[in-house]
């Protein structure tokens, strides 16, 4: 048990310890970042929360005791490495978003090449599906590219709003714990790695939370989507629970896209549609949506390690049909309150 508390808290305070220091010089220097085109506060504000997860992330790994680098984690520290220049780039100068995704798609590469691969799904009805053939080797890179690039992007989105992304990502990342350390799992190095990510985010959170202190950035928000993206793979394909408490922030990101293609407009032009912003124009306050988004995930999470396969799809097709149920009447109502 204490290798696992320790993990956590040091992880939290080395986040906690480098936000103060991050913040303290970017206020001597004046430096906040440039105004966010995608969270609801668009006036400048402390972008330091990535860099300073990203730095705790890797040095809570590197002097754990517990925990032995293999080249596959090896490669995510790499690769979080890689998420920071990016994200950091973007915070002070917005990059385009051609030049993020091709950035994106390299870190999901890079991972892959260093091990961190994908070689069967579970079936839904029954056995699993491996990817042993030439053509399945393919589509296994393709996939965990895909997977990747879809939750890093989920979750640049989802952080419009003060502590959102943090939330959810937190609760993502303690259903990991919870699922390692189940008997019939029993993966503690990945429980270790899942709470050393946890103890980052709640570190970030603490200075998040409405009225935020500081944000994510671009570092920040694109490092929880990939530390998430890559633990699924990392616990042993755990994709389909990850799916589900992330049910929320990628039916969101998909249906954007939808409008966004319907509306013919660019799918990654930020824009104010997503429906942390719409329950805004609703009148609801940020902690208030927060707060509903973190109960209905924590909902979703204890389904998700209490059911099978075959109970995870049922739950999410059920997500999936309430969220577009939710989305249509909310539409209705914006509409209503506006005329």
């Amino acid at each position: 048990m204490a290798k696992y508390l320790i993990s956590f808290v040091t992880a939290f305070l080395l986040t906690v310890s480098f936000i103060f220091i991050l913040k303290f010089f970017a206020d001597k220097v004046k430096w906040k970042g440039r105004a966010s085109s995608r969270h609801i506060s668009k006036k400048n504000i402390f972008r330091v929360g990535g860099v300073a997860m990203i730095i705790a992330f890797n040095l809570a790994i590197l002097f754990n005791d517990y925990l032995v680098i293999t080249p596959v984690l090896g490669g995510v520290m790499l690769a979080s490495i890689f998420v920071l220049i990016v994200g950091v780039w973007d915070d002070v100068n917005e990059v385009f978003w051609k030049t993020q995704f091709f950035y994106q798609v390299a870190i999901a590469t890079l991972v892959y090449i260093f091990g961190l691969r994908i070689y069967a799904i579970t079936n839904p009805l029954g056995g699993t599906i491996e990817f042993d053939s030439s053509l399945g080797v393919i589509f296994s890179i393709l996939l965990v590219i895909l997977w990747i690039v879809v939750i890093i992007n989920s979750m640049n989105w989802l952080d419009g709003i003060d502590g959102l992304s943090g939330g959810v990502s937190f609760i993502c990342a303690m259903t990991m714990v919870f699922l390692s350390l189940t008997p019939h799992v029993n993966q503690p190095p990945v429980a270790i790695i899942a709470l050393i990510i946890s103890g980052t985010i709640l570190g970030f959170l603490v200075f998040n939370f409405n009225p935020s202190m500081v944000i994510a950035g671009t570092s920040g928000s694109m490092f929880m989507g990939f530390s998430l993206a890559a633990l699924a793979i990392f616990a042993g394909t755990k994709i389909a629970t990850a799916i589900l408490v992330l049910a929320i922030p990628i039916i969101d990101f998909l249906w954007v896209i939808g409008e966004r293609i319907k509306n013919k407009k660019s799918i990654f032009k930020a824009d104010e549609n997503h429906l942390h912003h719409k329950l805004m124009q609703l009148g609801w306050s940020q902690r208030k949506i927060a707060l509903h988004y973190y109960a209905v995930t924590i909902m979703i999470a204890i389904i998700a390690l209490n059911t099978r396969v075959v109970g995870k799809s049922i739950t999410l097709l059920a997500a999936v049909i309430i969220m577009v149920v939710a989305i249509f009447f909310i539409n209705k109502k914006i509409v209503k309150k506006a005329s």
